[in-house]
């Protein structure tokens, strides 16, 4: 299990596959409260043939460190294992939060994105003002009962209730300072207005039942993009755990380049 010691962190990783691939390396980043093991099954599938990194994020998973405060600070920590790894271009896949570091990175440093896969993520956090007012005030409960609210919601109606216990105990695991502290970060995201400078091939995949980020959010965001293909699945806001299979063929179809 390696790691990266990094600005007081140590960041785990995997790094999978054959070096001496044609293709680039897939590159997935994981959402809000998971770890790098959302992208198993992504992972058994491709890296037989083409290299794949997958990371816990700073504070997630096995990796140490707190502090962060913005999505761009998470996107450096990506570049800065990236760099270590020395890999210069890449496809990167993101699920929610970490579909937000995706275009933080691809806004940064274009040349190094060869394409870019958003899995339930968008590029402005909206709320209406009912939900607004809903969302300020679960800050105020009690810390696992937030977290359970948020996780519990996150899974389309029908999935497995034991499955969903223990993914909300899996969350409740991360430390308190980083859940809030990136929660208020994804409040604050907002690179809509930005959307048009992202020229890199993209694919965006959203569940038909996601009431995290809802549909119609990921749609608007979509229509910004200059070269977005858009997939709509049905699931909730998880869809790596609710549908493996699914969107490892999705992204199947995308990330392979046809010569």
């Amino acid at each position: 299990m390696p790691q990266l010691e990094l600005d007081g962190a140590a960041l785990t990783y995997d790094d999978e596959g054959p070096r001496d691939a044609a293709d680039a390396p897939l590159v997935f980043v994981h959402g809000w409260t998971a770890n790098r093991h959302r992208w198993d099954h992504q992972t058994a599938h491709f890296s037989g043939r083409r290299r794949v990194i997958r990371l816990d994020l700073r504070g997630h998973g096995d990796s140490t460190g707190a502090g962060v405060r913005t999505v761009a600070e998470l996107a450096e920590d990506v570049l800065a294992l990236l760099d270590h790894l020395e890999v210069e271009r890449f496809v990167l896949v993101g699920h929610s939060m970490g579909g937000m570091i995706a275009q933080t990175i691809a806004l940064a440093h274009p040349a190094r994105v060869e394409r870019m896969v958003l899995v339930n993520s968008i590029g402005r956090m909206t709320y209406s003002r009912g939900r607004g007012l809903l969302m300020a005030a679960s800050t105020l409960v009690p810390f696992k009962l937030f977290v359970a609210a948020n996780i519990q919601r996150a899974f389309a109606p029908g999935y497995p209730r034991e499955e969903i216990r223990e993914h909300v105990r899996a969350s409740a695991g991360t430390p308190r300072e980083v859940v809030m502290t990136l929660y208020g970060a994804m409040r604050a995201f907002d690179v809509l207005d930005r959307a048009g400078e992202i020229r890199v091939p993209t694919l965006m995949v959203h569940g038909y039942h996601d009431v995290q980020l809802p549909v119609r959010q990921m749609l608007r965001m979509a229509k910004a993009y200059p070269d977005a293909e858009v997939r709509i699945l049905d699931a909730g806001h998880e869809l790596p755990l609710e549908k493996p299979a699914e969107l490892t063929a999705t992204l199947e179809r995308f990330v392979t380049v046809k010569a």
